[in-house]
């Protein structure tokens, strides 16, 4: 198990080439509070990956240890969204700039449950 203060990094991959990735921390954050920033690193990401990594994101022991998230996400990423709204509960969200940001309570003990994800303790990084 890392760190849970230390910043983690997870990416998914399409083949060989990472689509997506995201940073997520709790450190620094107020008591009970995880804040990620993810992004799609292709705007021609096949649908499906996205919500892939907001799961990996949702699934970490941290992230599952805490109330609230703030999540930071490309102004229009709809997919991206949809599935954060899908996976956390009274999600508020507005725009700042070219990324918006979203408010959200993380459900308790709230698993994807329709898959076998257990994300790998590889230091910083996480390839998905």
């Amino acid at each position: 198990m890392t760190n849970p203060d230390m910043p983690r990094h997870l990416e998914v991959k399409y083949g060989d080439q990472t689509v997506a990735a995201a940073e997520v921390t709790t450190a620094n954050c107020p008591a009970g509070t995880a804040r990620t920033w993810l992004h799609a690193t292709s705007p021609h990401v096949p649908r499906g990956l996205r919500a892939n990594l907001v799961d990996a994101v949702m699934d970490l022991p941290e992230v599952q240890a805490s109330t609230r998230l703030e999540a930071a996400i490309p102004l229009g990423d709809s997919e991206l969204l949809e599935r954060l709204r899908e996976r956390t509960t009274d999600a508020v969200t507005r725009p700042a700039g070219s990324t918006a940001l979203l408010d959200a309570n993380i459900p308790e003990g709230v698993h994807r449950g329709d898959r076998d994800h257990q994300p790998r303790d590889r230091g910083d990084r996480e390839d998905l």
